[in-house]
């Protein structure tokens, strides 16, 4: 039995049935784990959907293109390939197992003894890992609760950085956006939205070079997808990004997290 975490699929489901066969993945055994965005610039979100509800084995972290296909399906608005999506039969039974995915999943390996953190953007170094637990389970409590809220109040780029004092809609989009969108940081743990390149502004450098009490464990690994432009490169061994750009004609990639080694389709 293993398991494996698999990055942005972005509805590229030939290049994730592809992976799921190169792995030899055992819908009995083993498990998967994917880093958010199953949906959006791809062609086929809704296989890809239908595949992963399917499957009691495949569940997934929430990415800021999930979130976004809730919110066209709360307002009964498709867009672009999504449309397929809004207009499914089963669309409620696809918002109610997306919706409810959380945003961190934590996972130990009782082989090797380490313990990988599954988000889909990444953890800011002001957060120690329980701290940012409770939060992703305090909005994902809030989604359940006021769904409908939530989704249409978390959009923007504003508040940019975090402030316990900060409640309701303030509070859930910093969480949101900390937790699926962001990628650079400046001084108090501040976001830089904007940037969706591998390169930073002045004032501002990757979330993982930042040091950290949680960021020290040799064992404990920080698994994301989002940041497409990077390709995977973090330049440490404890920060793996997983999204390789598969629905930019990249490839599709995957975690083993018995033994850390990352297995990749082409496009």
């Amino acid at each position: 039995m293993s398991t494996y975490v698999i990055g942005d699929v972005h509805g590229c489901f030939d290049q994730f049935i592809s992976l799921l066969d190169k792995i030899d993945y055992d819908s009995q055994e083993d498990k998967i784990i994917l880093t958010g965005d199953l949906v959006n610039r791809g062609t086929e979100s809704l296989a890809v959907l239908n595949y992963c509800m399917a499957d009691k084995n495949i569940t997934s972290v929430l990415g800021n293109h999930d979130l976004y296909l809730l919110h066209l399906m709360n307002i009964n608005q498709g867009k672009g390939e999504l449309k397929k999506v809004v207009a499914a039969e089963n669309s409620v039974q696809i918002f109610e197992w997306l919706i409810t995915r959380p945003l961190i999943i934590q996972i130990s390996n009782q082989t090797n003894q380490n313990k990988f953190i599954v988000t889909h953007a990444g953890i800011p170094e002001i957060w120690s890992i329980d701290k940012a637990q409770e939060l992703a389970e305090e909005v994902s409590m809030a989604l359940t609760d006021n769904a409908s809220k939530i989704l249409q109040a978390m959009w923007g780029d504003e508040p940019n950085s975090w402030n316990e004092s900060l409640a309701g809609n303030d509070r859930y989009r910093i969480i949101i956006n900390y937790l699926t969108r962001m990628r650079f940081l400046g001084n108090a743990a501040s976001l830089d939205l904007k940037n969706t390149s591998s390169k930073a502004t002045k004032g501002y450098k990757p979330w993982f070079h930042y040091k950290s009490e949680s960021y020290k464990k040799m064992n404990q690994y920080y698994v994301f997808g989002h940041w497409a432009s990077l390709n995977g490169q973090t330049n440490n061994p404890n920060f793996i990004g997983l999204d390789t750009g598969c629905v930019w004609k990249g490839e599709l990639t995957a975690l083993r997290v018995d033994d850390l080694e990352k297995i990749s389709v082409k496009y």
